[in-house]
């Protein structure tokens, strides 16, 4: 949905960007959930702000520079790998399908859902390595995500009793969330300034606030947050 532009870097790795056209809201996401989810043990793929030049739009159509734009963006290193099938779930460790379920419910994130109706859990696999890769977080924090849908449509949704039937288990997660979020200022701080406005003058602040982010973040304090049943 955000088009992202396959661009190589000056260090000669390519990396899949998310400019301006894919929202200042997706890339605030992307960059938060991404540090959430390193401090949190989540395999994401490495992901950093990268800084478009001017140069780069001037050989562009006049679209694709707009959606672009210019200075800080949002990178992630391309990975080849291919997208998980049905069949690769069960090899998947369960302690990583456990964790990544958590994950995305702690984060909002309904946008990992998969079964044999389709859908795109924005996961790939390398069965040699036994490696699971996790892309896209742009649709994080959604207030529209419930218990009843995410348990229900979530690639790993088969190991969400497991964990609300185990109190040390869910303490355990709960420590990690929690460990994750001390490092909160810091990963506000390293967002862009330009991130945080609309406009390039940078004159319309971007409707997210990183308070209601963090506000969300904090329902893992709550009893109510593993009530799933």
């Amino acid at each position: 949905m955000t088009e992202p532009f396959i661009c190589r870097g000056d260090d000669d790795n390519f990396y899949f960007v998310k400019g301006i056209g894919a929202g200042r809201d997706s890339q605030i996401k992307e960059w938060v959930s991404g540090n959430l989810a390193q401090l949190f043990g989540i395999p994401v793929a490495p992901f950093r702000i990268v800084n478009v030049p001017e140069e780069i739009l001037e050989i562009l159509p006049p679209g694709h520079a707009r959606d672009l734009g210019v200075g800080p963006a949002f990178g992630s290193i391309e990975k080849r790998l291919t997208e998980i099938t049905i069949p690769q779930i069960r090899e998947v460790p369960l302690e990583v399908r456990k964790a990544l379920l958590c994950f995305d419910w702690w984060i909002g994130n309904g946008d990992r859902c998969f079964s044999e109706n389709g859908g795109n859990p924005n996961l790939f696999w390398e069965p040699g390595k036994r490696e699971l890769v996790v892309i896209d977080h742009n649709q994080a924090f959604d207030p529209e995500v419930t218990a009843e849908t995410f348990f229900r449509d979530h690639i790993f949704h088969d190991v969400s009793t497991d964990i609300a039937d185990d109190l040390v288990e869910r303490q355990i997660y709960t420590d990690k969330m929690a460990k994750a979020l001390d490092h909160w200022d810091s990963i506000v701080a390293g967002l862009p300034e330009e991130w945080l406005y609309i406009d390039p003058e940078m004159t319309i602040e971007v409707g997210l606030s990183t308070e209601e982010l963090k506000t969300h973040l904090l329902r893992c304090l709550s009893d109510d947050f593993w009530n799933w049943k």
